[in-house]
């Protein structure tokens, strides 16, 4: 898959350049995410692409720190059992992640496909009912394809399920105003 990458929206260097960024970023592999860095310890994001396309989930738990000068790298376990691990390069237009999916994620995905935070009962007990090894390790450089300066704490940015063609509105100006407010609602 060729993608080009957008331009960054500055040049990122610091933690504090990183913090209140949204990005849409396509894997390597077609799958394409959408992923929110709150704040300093917090991470939104939507599911466009892939295995559990149609997932969004607000308020994730994450540590986030600065490798090095425009490298940072993002890591959170869901209550689902998946781990995540992100390493973005803003700078460049890229990142690399790994998503490790517990065997019940990778046999039931539909289970996940929904907003997360209103159904952590389900979630916790489908990891406690369903095989969680082996793990099925996903591996992959994406392409990042947008970026937009939605600072800190902006609950509009993550606000509503994936549509198909969001991505596009919002690639598009259509999804955010001037205040990085969803439009509409």
């Amino acid at each position: 898959m060729d993608i080009t990458p957008v331009a960054p929206i500055r040049r990122f260097d610091t933690l504090d350049d990183f913090l209140g960024t949204h990005f849409i970023y396509t894997y390597d592999n077609g799958w394409e995410y959408e992923w929110y860095a709150k704040n300093d310890h917090t991470v939104d994001y939507r599911i466009h692409g892939g295995m559990v396309a149609g997932r969004w989930v607000n308020d994730q738990e994450a540590t986030i720190v600065r490798l090095a000068s425009g490298v940072f790298k993002i890591a959170w376990t869901e209550p689902t059992g998946t781990d995540v691990a992100l390493d973005f390069m803003p700078n460049e237009g890229r990142l690399h992640g790994v998503i490790f999916f517990p065997r019940w994620v990778h046999e039931h995905p539909e289970i996940t496909v929904c907003h997360q935070n209103e159904h952590i009962g389900l979630m916790e007990e489908s990891r406690a009912r369903y095989a969680t090894y082996p793990k099925l390790v996903v591996p992959e450089f994406a392409t990042i394809t947008y970026m937009g300066d939605a600072g800190l704490d902006n609950d509009d940015v993550i606000c509503e399920a994936p549509y198909p063609g969001m991505t596009d509105d919002i690639r598009a100006g259509r999804y955010y105003d001037a205040d990085y407010r969803r439009i509409g609602r």
